[in-house]
């Protein structure tokens, strides 16, 4: 038997097609890795094993009991998975066109943002600072106190400051304004967080998970710099490191795409 043969019945529709359903599996596996998701895929995958093996071996109570259970799946599985499911349609909403058509945060603002945290770092003041990018981050704004203020290192040492009303919480940045100050994050569930990583760094983490902002975060115990990005967390940076991964990360993106 010709082992190449089924392979001259595809068509290059047919090859594109297994393409585009590859790239959607590995992207859901992507987005479950290292998570309990993972744990409920292997469920689901071990019932559907079961359902094909009563119909194969005729194990009628096995086989009925399934099919009452098999059509409730889909439900089950946007249940279960509702924030992957708005993580992944939120990536795929973001257009890179759109990026052309939105102000970054200009690279003055970035400089202010690197001089707060060296100033926080020295004195020990912890912070949370959300950079907005394509994503917005509305709800979060509307959940702090408004402030709408130009971007200054006076104003980030001001809000962090020890025994101010708005030391908890997170300062959010749209373009070259702070936003709001003392906004709650999400945080994450993740397992793989370590113990050493209290609340802020939790947050950092959790709100990068549901949209694409950038967070810089100031450990109040060990003066710290660290920043988010898409679930993860780049710690221990030095000044030179910040300004780099910000222009990088806020201003090169947005003008390369």
């Amino acid at each position: 038997m010709d082992l190449a043969q089924p392979f001259g019945l595809l068509g290059w529709r047919d090859l594109v097609d297994l393409l585009v359903v590859a790239l959607v599996v590995y992207n859901l596996l992507l987005l479950i890795r290292g998570t309990g998701g993972m744990r409920i895929v292997l469920g689901i995958l071990v019932l559907l094993g079961a359902a094909w093996i009563a119909t194969a071996v005729r194990l009628r109570a096995l086989e009925a009991s399934l099919a009452y259970l098999l059509p409730a799946l889909p439900v089950v599985i946007v249940v279960l998975f509702q924030n992957q499911i708005r993580r992944a349609l939120a990536r795929v909403g973001r257009n890179p066109l759109l990026r052309l058509m939105t102000d970054q945060t200009r690279e003055t603002g970035i400089h202010e943002i690197v001089i707060a945290a060296q100033a926080l770092s020295l004195r020990r003041l912890g912070a949370l600072i959300v950079i907005e990018r394509l994503d917005g981050l509305r709800d979060y704004v509307e959940n702090g106190i408004l402030l709408d203020a130009r971007i200054s290192h006076d104003l980030l040492l001001t809000i962090f400051g020890q025994g101010t009303p708005l030391h908890d919480g997170a300062v959010i940045l749209q373009k070259d304004r702070v936003a709001a100050a003392a906004c709650f994050l999400p945080l994450t569930t993740s397992a793989g967080m370590s113990i050493e990583h209290g609340t802020r760094h939790r947050a950092a983490i959790g709100i990068t998970e549901e949209t694409d902002a950038v967070v810089v975060v100031v450990s109040e115990e060990t003066g710290r710099i660290s920043v988010a990005l898409e679930g993860r967390l780049s710690s221990d940076l030095t000044m030179r490191e910040l300004r780099n991964r910000l222009f990088e990360l806020v201003l090169a993106q947005g003008a390369a795409k």
